[in-house]
């Protein structure tokens, strides 16, 4: 296309300045900026420096010839390629893992079209279709693309299918308008007036995938939306590290809820003391009988004293009551007591073993 644009004239609709394109100008348009074999990468969940992306889409997508790259909003790119083979290689997957410096990067690819919008994903999308038991004479290109026609706009042909090496199906990649209705049968007709004969042949979608409507997302329709319908999101039991969450447990609490707990019935205890719940929290007795234990270093000096955590003695099984046991003066460490009487009484006085 070697048609030049003109220059438009501002017109004002509604107070407002307008400049009007015809579709054929349009078309001009994609010719010269190169965008006619044009693929937009998104990345979902962060990126490269565009400057490494260049040099990183090329060798890992294994692209053949020169592709300019450029950034079209943060979380997409724009490949701009200069042969077909390298446009049908980034259309043939759904996403390319593309790493640097070990971290894979997911990149999705959708075709470049004037309705871009980054907000929402294209809601054309490329794949393989089969025509399983379809008899070898109809393996010509020309002829595949004819029943492929009826899906969408067909692309290629598959290598195995113009070798003739797999006589038992032929594929054929399209692309397709994911809101329309695909058939599952095409027609064949051979022959003319009374003489026709009608077969009926089988459409095998290898991949198609799905689209949102309400979101404009590909990869779910509106029946398996989470947003739409939060009931079927799956439940995580478990977070990136490993850990169990809380909505779990709060599942398991909601489960377990307005069931009546069995009692625990009351523990046997001696005459002397009142009866007390075994499903109480353990008692301690008092601390009155504190001990304070004076350590010695490497250095064999003495350390500061310190106060044990805890009174010393026997728990009773039945009540969890400390019964606090006579103080001994050991031969490994000097042994004192805190004095809680009043500094008037005399201290108290203790036989040694």
């Amino acid at each position: 296309m070697s048609l030049s644009i003109p220059i438009k004239p501002i017109v004002y609709l509604h107070g407002e300045p307008t400049v009007r394109f015809e579709k054929k100008e349009v078309e001009v348009m994609i010719h010269h900026q190169n965008l006619t074999l044009a693929v937009v990468g998104k990345y979902s969940h962060g990126r490269p420096d565009i400057g490494l992306l260049r040099n990183a889409i090329p060798k890992q997508c294994g692209l053949k010839a020169d592709v300019r790259i450029g950034l079209l909003c943060d979380r997409h790119v724009l490949i701009q390629c200069t042969i077909v083979e390298d446009f049908d290689t980034l259309m043939s997957k759904q996403t390319f893992e593309i790493k640097e410096k070990n971290k894979p990067y997911l990149m999705r690819t959708f075709k470049w079209d004037v309705s871009f919008n980054p907000a929402e994903e294209s809601r054309f999308a490329y794949g393989w279709i089969s025509f399983p038991g379809l008899s070898p004479h109809y393996y010509g290109e020309s002829t595949l693309f004819s029943m492929a026609a009826a899906v969408g706009t067909p692309i290629a042909v598959d290598a195995a299918t113009l070798n003739k090496t797999r006589p038992s199906c032929a594929r054929v990649k399209v692309e397709f308008d994911l809101l329309k209705n695909h058939p599952q049968h095409v027609v064949i007709q051979v022959g003319e007036g009374d003489g026709i004969t009608t077969e009926l042949q089988k459409i095998r979608y290898d991949f198609k995938p799905k689209y949102c409507t309400n979101y404009k997302l590909q990869g779910h329709d509106v029946d398996g939306c989470w947003n739409l319908k939060p009931a079927l999101r799956p439940e995580k039991t478990k977070d990136s590290d490993g850990r169990k969450v809380v909505t779990a447990m709060a599942k398991a609490v909601a489960t377990n809820k307005g069931k009546a707990s069995n009692p625990t019935p009351t523990s046997t205890l001696p005459s002397q003391q009142a009866p007390i719940s075994t499903t109480n929290a353990l008692i301690h007795a008092p601390p009155t009988n504190w001990i304070t234990v004076t350590r010695k270093n490497k250095k064999n000096k003495n350390q500061n004293p310190k106060q044990l955590s805890k009174p010393t003695g026997t728990v009773s099984p039945a009540t969890g009551i400390v019964i606090p046991e006579p103080r001994a003066i050991g031969n490994t460490a000097q042994v004192s007591e805190i004095d809680s009487s009043p500094k008037n009484d005399p201290p108290p006085k203790f036989s040694t073993p």
